[in-house]
């Protein structure tokens, strides 16, 4: 028996000394190659409290990811911790796989209420606890519905690592290694306001995208079967902080509904107050067929939900199951999530305060040109990275520079700012905070990035 309480001391990670460098080093020995964010944010984290995180060394950091956007509230939330804690006390068991609870009842109500048109003309499936599983349980659902089976995604997509997510997903490097992708995936250009696939730029490669998609479905020799589902993000997250414009939205939901293709919007990053409204599809007015929720719809806790036009409902009872779709204490922290964001208009304070934030990094690039761009909306921004000394291409871009991006990111770490990267070769530094965060706080985000900038070695103008 002293043995193994010997044993039991040695594994205590309050035994161990208090340095990132032990910390990662055993992560290396206990887990995977696979594991990514330590190699960029090299840190073991002791504790967190709103935008800040404190280090096993008692570093701070100014947390400009906030969970790839999940926290929505930020880290410990005094609202989020009392609703944990009264899951625990009130008897409810923490899973229910399709059961239902009081709490899952008023969770799920609310979260129809937030929905086009109250809900009114949606319901719910709980799927699987990540976003991938839920884009699973979507392109299923439209296969079954339409009878077809190949789905049109677009360039810079990112809608998961799982078999069929990762298939509709843009990003080539993780589909290296995977042979046999989901067959019958068609992919098509997606808007870009600083690089247009195209070519053209500005509102004429607008036309000429909205222009081509639509030529594609009603060409009978385009060589492209009748989809069962268009499946895309209104704003591009990992593919580099891209919105997609209204025009360009608005047909391609015109032309789906025409030819009976189901559209599935992909709000797991962009949703819940994200870009300055509860969805990203919001700002072009339209209502997509499937809406995929996660991360934030948890409130920091493992949950995704699909919103599904009832029309569409065409599930047999268990034709898609999942054992941790019944998660309580989810939905209690999801639930306490959502009213904060309605009741407190926090759609409204984000809106404002990424146009605020954008004027500010604008002046900022007026002295660093390596800034070459800055795009998004609400607090879902990206700054795509630069090489100013270089030739500017015939649509007056320069050249992307995906090492910079790296180095700043670093020289970010270093100052105490964490940032998250995305786009072609990740040459964009987004910004994913909590939603709460402050201007006073932004603004310490500002010269922390400016002291990143000087540390990267990169000279004012």
């Amino acid at each position: 028996m002293m043995t193994d309480k010997v044993r039991i001391d040695t594994l205590n990670a309050n035994s161990l000394p208090q340095s990132n460098e032990t910390f990662l080093a055993r992560q290396a020995e206990f887990e995977s190659n696979v594991r990514s964010y330590p190699r960029k944010l090299p840190l073991a984290i002791a504790k967190a409290q709103g935008v800040w995180i404190t280090d096993v060394e008692n570093n701070q950091y100014l947390d400009c990811l906030a969970g790839a956007g999940t926290l929505a509230l930020g880290h410990n939330h005094p609202e989020m911790l009392k609703s944990i804690q009264s899951v625990i006390t009130s008897g409810l068991p923490l899973h229910t796989l399709d059961l239902t609870t009081p709490l899952k009842d008023e969770f799920s109500s609310y979260l129809l209420s937030l929905l086009p048109g109250q809900g009114k003309e949606y319901c719910l499936q709980f799927t699987g606890p990540s976003g991938a599983d839920a884009v699973e349980a979507a392109l299923k659902l439209a296969k079954k519905v339409t009878g077809r089976s190949s789905v049109i995604s677009f360039s810079g997509g990112y809608h998961g690592m799982t078999h069929g997510a990762l298939s509709v997903t843009g990003n080539l490097s993780p589909k290296e290694a995977v042979s046999n992708m989901m067959a019958e995936v068609q992919f098509m250009p997606y808007p870009h306001e600083y690089r247009c696939p195209l070519g053209i730029g500005g509102e004429a490669g607008v036309k000429a995208l909205t222009y081509y998609f639509e030529n594609l479905i009603n060409d009978v020799e385009s060589g492209v079967r009748k989809p069962a589902a268009v499946i895309l993000e209104a704003v591009q997250g990992e593919g580099g902080v891209n919105p997609a414009p209204i025009e360009w939205l608005q047909r391609i939901r015109k032309v789906t509904q025409e030819h009976g293709i189901l559209l599935i919007l992909d709000e797991v990053q962009a949703g819940f107050a994200r870009t300055g409204k509860l969805f990203a599809f919001e700002h072009a007015g339209i209502e997509p067929d499937i809406i995929v929720m996660s991360k934030a719809v948890g409130g920091g806790l493992p949950l995704a939900v699909l919103g599904i036009k009832k029309q569409f409902d065409a599930w047999s009872p268990g034709h898609h199951t999942g054992t941790f779709r019944g998660n309580q204490l989810a939905m209690a922290t999801g639930l306490t999530t959502l009213k904060i964001l309605k009741d407190d208009n926090i759609a409204d304070k984000v809106a404002a305060q990424g146009e605020w934030l954008k004027g500010k990094l604008a002046e900022l690039q007026k002295r660093y040109p390596v800034i070459g761009h800055i795009r998004g909306l609400g607090l879902m921004i990206g700054l795509e990275i630069v090489k100013p000394n270089e030739a500017k291409d015939h649509m007056g871009c320069y050249p992307a520079d995906g090492e910079l991006s790296a180095l700043l990111q670093k020289k970010c770490f270093e100052s105490g700012l964490i940032l998250e990267r995305g786009g072609r070769n990740g040459s964009v530094l987004r910004l994913l905070p909590s939603l709460l965060i402050t201007n006073a706080e932004l603004e310490i985000f500002l010269d922390k990035f400016e002291n990143a900038l000087l540390g990267a070695g990169v000279k004012p103008v």
